[in-house]
């Protein structure tokens, strides 16, 4: 395994981050043992949930991700050798503190308290806003639109002055954003830094060869910032895998069981794709590996969130860090980039 730093602080985390939003939909609490046992013996030590999961959020799923985390850590009582992070949903989810705009004190404090129970811990390594509370792109928006009658929503600096507090009382550790832009990104940072507030280190957001965007604006940032990209989506939902190829459809796959995923499918992508396989052919490598090594190979980039609903997957999307791409292969990725650029939102 590879390790990068988290933010500027002195912890490492693996190059491989064990994403975890499958557990408790598609996944059983023994399947998500067993995930977490091979990760940990593989040198994964970074985990990534939220209290939204698993998916696709329902009043139902809610907070089955962390409870399964959770007895994994009760039964192996192995706690400090991972580190840790979950989420704080935003706005939009009825049964989730009534989907209103919730990153004030009060409302974090719940949901820090929750998830701190859920997952059996009395410490969160990074905690991260799963999306924000203002009418911005994010969740495969391109364009973004002015809304008139949009919701008051909690200022940047008050969202910092809340999570410091929980800072300072042990129960988080870090902070991160996910699904943001680079407004959000840079006012956070520029708040931190002149108000001496808590410092984003990590964002989480979609990233692979089909979805490039966050090189536009963010990775300058993360860069410059030492505020790294913790990439969801490696694999365009599993679009990159091949298991799609030809329109076929697996059995229990995501997008055999649900709706939601679909403008991955679109023509454009689907161009794309076939694109990457032959090119994944050309140098013998299967399309997963093609797929994690580019993402891991960003300079951007803190550690890669792999999904799997597999043990064979989840191997194979570890392996991928034994992947060095030549810069001949990184010139053919660019290639078919520039000519179908940023097809799958």
């Amino acid at each position: 395994m590879k390790y990068k730093k988290l933010g500027n602080t002195d912890i490492n985390v693996s190059l491989i981050c064990l994403g975890t939003m499958t557990w408790g939909t598609q996944n059983s609490q023994s399947d998500a043992f067993k995930q977490m046992n091979y990760a940990l013996e593989n040198g994964v030590n970074f985990f990534d949930t939220a209290e939204l999961y698993s998916v696709p959020p329902n009043a139902e799923s809610y907070g089955k991700t962390e409870k399964m985390i959770g007895n994994w850590f009760k039964e192996k009582k192995n706690r400090n050798k991972i580190i840790l992070a979950t989420k704080i949903a935003g706005p939009g989810c009825s049964w989730i503190r009534g989907g209103k705009n919730c990153f004030d004190e009060k409302n974090i404090g719940t949901a820090i308290d929750g998830s701190l129970k859920r997952l059996q811990t009395d410490y969160i390594d990074l905690y991260q806003l799963h999306w924000p509370e203002r009418t911005t792109n994010y969740f495969g928006k391109r364009e973004y639109e002015v809304d008139p009658k949009e919701e008051k929503w909690n200022e940047f600096e008050s969202i910092l002055f809340a999570l410091e507090k929980f800072i300072k009382s042990g129960k988080i550790r870090y902070i991160g954003l996910s699904n943001e832009t680079p407004y959000g990104l840079s006012k956070f940072i520029e708040l931190s830094k002149n108000k001496n507030l808590p410092r984003v280190m990590t964002v989480q957001n979609p990233y692979n060869l089909v979805n490039r965007t966050y090189e536009i604006g963010m990775s300058e940032i993360s860069i410059r910032e030492k505020c790294g990209l913790i990439p969801y989506y490696p694999l365009a939902t599993g679009y990159l895998s091949g298991k799609y190829r030809n329109k076929k459809m697996p059995k229990n796959s995501r997008h055999a069981l649900f709706k939601g995923w679909e403008r991955h499918g679109n023509p454009m992508a689907l161009k794309a794709y076939e694109k990457y396989f032959e090119l994944a052919k050309e140098y013998d490598l299967t399309p997963v590996h093609l797929a994690h090594a580019f993402v891991n190979s960003r300079p951007f980039v803190t550690s890669n969130i792999i999904g799997a609903t597999s043990m064979e997957q989840l191997r194979e999307n570890i392996e991928s860090v034994n992947i060095d791409l030549n810069q001949e292969v990184i010139d053919k990725i660019n290639l078919i980039h520039n000519e179908n650029p940023n097809p799958s939102p």
